[in-house]
């Protein structure tokens, strides 16, 4: 099974897939039909991993309660869980400004990651607690561009 795609490009309603025709127009998806997926944990706020869907990932996702995922590597759809049993309960979805990403907030019941970690970030922090000495209002960045 692949990832539906849309007939115009990378915006438009794929042609089989239960997804409202109002959200799908939205969208804008990867040249392969696919948007990031980022998961939070709803009452911590902790980045726990990001995953990708298409319209159809999107729809068992907003219609079932638990998170669905398109794997790129194996090409099939997967529910978060299912083989783990480190679900994740959805909470609620929005999708970002510029309507190419979903943030999914959800409970996350164990790991989230397939390693064993609590997230997929936990493993290898690049840079953790800077003080740079600095604000964000005084950095002479205009804020629309922050």
């Amino acid at each position: 099974m692949a990832p539906m795609t849309s007939t115009t490009g990378t915006t438009g309603t794929p042609p089989s897939s239960g997804l409202a025709p109002e959200i799908a127009a939205r969208l804008k998806r990867s040249a392969d039909g696919l948007i990031p997926a980022i998961a939070q944990q709803y009452d911590t706020g902790e980045v726990l991993m990001l995953g990708w869907m298409d319209d159809e990932a999107l729809h068992r996702t907003l219609t079932t309660g638990r998170c669905t995922y398109w794997s790129r590597s194996r090409r099939e759809y997967w529910v978060k869980g299912d083989t783990s049993g480190h679900f994740q309960w959805v909470k609620s979805v929005a999708l970002d400004c510029d309507a190419d990403t979903v943030l999914v907030k959800v409970d996350q019941v164990g790991a989230a990651c397939h390693t064993g970690d609590r997230t997929c970030f936990d493993a290898d922090v690049l840079l953790k607690d800077a003080e740079h000495g600095h604000e964000a209002a005084d950095s002479g960045v205009p804020a629309s561009d922050q």
